[in-house]
């Protein structure tokens, strides 16, 4: 895309005044940039409410009190992270090998906001960044341009307050594709959340890049599963903003013996099987085309969907089943559906169930994430091991645990990287630690010694499949 020089100055603009108030910060200590990132988790967590609401009433999408839980538990559980994070001077010193390793800034970041929680994006963002001494320039959505700036501006008013520069948060006013790619373009490090378009975008644009991959969540559900609590936290993770997250459960993978008895506990839990026909309008009603989610369908209260869809379920109805036997363009309930909509399939073998999980992230969500209720350690670790996936939850709602839980150990974020499955750079949770450059100091080693070949390759030296080639 071509660059206006009017657009090109704009953004040179923020940018520069991104500049100068991160110059204005590299002297803080330690417990200095601790500080104002527990100050921005507190004002989150006081702003959860206000923010919800504000964000509701702009985008129509999700549940009021799912962004609130989200806000507060994100906002305590990234204060809890960096309580020991070190990301200022010298933050690891390894005296045998006599290494020191400082952290510093990597710089202004470009900050791409999705549609789907913007205020989420904006307030862990601007924790992890300064607790790097980095500014931030957002890019909204322009479905989510108010809810961005008020997360924004509202941190703004509390860096005032505390004595720093505001401008180490500045969101763009009005957004285009134009001004993202500008800044993308004059960044230091570009951080994107959101579609796969968007996240390709970053990695063209020339400068580092953190992006994130599709979600489309399969968990598998095998014989010796507690079919009663799978069922209620695949439903927990359905109403959880109502499935507004890349986390949410997206398909499932039943053993055959136990699959009538499955879905049977899942319509305990307010679920309703589509038939043939309804699952028709679903789908004309989901996708405008191939991949491509219509915007007024998700994140929707399953009766209200299907009577947008065009037919109708009782009114305590709580998320939608339907059934499926491939994957592929042809079956596009196979992909991510950001909403209160769950595939089920039925597996014979446990290498079917494996085989079927890898298909179904290989056409969406390749790398991000799946889940496996089971009290077999050997199908767990066997999952673990052949999925193409980087986090597999185990017995939980992954939905809510994969990005950060008090239940798991799992690191609080808002971005989750799917590694090269999903052409990401990292496989990892970006957290605080992704925010720094390290300096390496190396000083050498007194009274070193190296080591003998004998040592090093021990009885390969003598392995007959190196006769006469060496």
């Amino acid at each position: 895309m071509e660059i206006s020089a009017s657009t090109s100055e704009y953004i040179a603009g923020l940018v520069q005044r991104a500049r100068v108030a991160m110059d204005q910060i590299q002297d803080l200590t330690q417990e200095d940039v601790r500080r104002i990132s527990k100050a921005i988790g507190w004002l989150a967590v006081n702003k959860a409410e206000e923010w919800a609401d504000f964000m509701y009433e702009e985008t129509g999408m999700g549940r009021i009190q799912s962004k609130i839980d989200r806000t507060k538990g994100r906002a305590r559980g990234l204060t809890r992270d960096h309580m020991n994070a070190k990301t200022v001077g010298v933050v690891e010193v390894d005296e045998d090998k006599q290494l020191v390793k400082i952290a510093k800034p990597v710089g202004v970041v470009a900050s791409l906001v999705p549609t789907t929680v913007p205020m989420g994006v904006v307030f862990i963002g601007a924790m992890n960044a300064i607790m790097g001494r980095n500014a931030t320039v957002f890019s909204p959505h322009p479905r989510a341009k108010k809810s961005t700036m008020k997360a924004c501006e509202d941190i703004r008013a509390l860096l005032r307050k505390m004595g720093y520069p505001e401008d180490l948060l500045i969101c763009i006013e009005e957004p285009s594709l134009e001004k993202t790619n500008s800044l993308m373009q004059q960044a230091d490090l570009i951080v994107a959340t959101g579609g796969k378009p968007m996240v390709k975008a970053a990695y063209s644009s020339g400068t580092p890049a953190f992006g994130v991959g599709a979600g489309n969540v399969v968990v598998v559900i095998d014989e010796t599963a507690d079919i009663k609590d799978a069922a209620q936290k695949i439903m927990t993770a359905q109403l959880n903003d109502y499935a507004i997250g890349c986390s949410t459960e997206n398909s499932m993978v039943i053993e055959k013996n136990i699959y009538d008895d499955m879905i049977a506990a899942c319509k305990e839990t307010g679920a309703y099987v589509c038939n043939a026909e309804e699952k028709a309008k679903l789908q004309a009603f989901l996708w405008t085309a191939p991949h491509k989610l219509n915007p007024n369908a998700i994140c929707l209260p399953a009766p209200e969907m299907a009577r947008r869809a065009g037919f109708e379920i009782p009114e305590d109805s709580n998320w939608l089943i339907v059934e499926e036997t491939g994957y592929g363009e042809e079956y596009p309930f196979s992909g991510e559906k950001l909403s209160v909509v769950v595939t089920a399939y039925k597996y014979n073998e446990f290498n079917d169930a494996i085989e079927l999980v890898n298909g179904i992230q290989a056409y969406s969500g390749a790398g991000h994430s799946c889940g496996i209720h089971s009290f077999n350690d050997d199908h767990i670790m066997e999952y673990a091991l052949r999925t193409h996936t980087s986090r597999v939850a185990v017995r939980m709602t992954v939905g809510t645990s994969n990005a950060g839980n008090w239940n798991n150990g799992m690191p609080f974020t808002i971005n989750l990287g799917c590694g090269t499955w999903g052409g990401n750079i990292t496989s990892e949770n970006v957290t605080w630690k992704n925010y720094i450059n390290t300096t390496w100091v190396a000083r050498e080693i007194a009274n070193y010694k190296v080591p003998t070949d004998e040592e090093l390759f021990g009885n390969v030296m003598t392995d007959p499949v190196f006769k006469g080639l060496l």
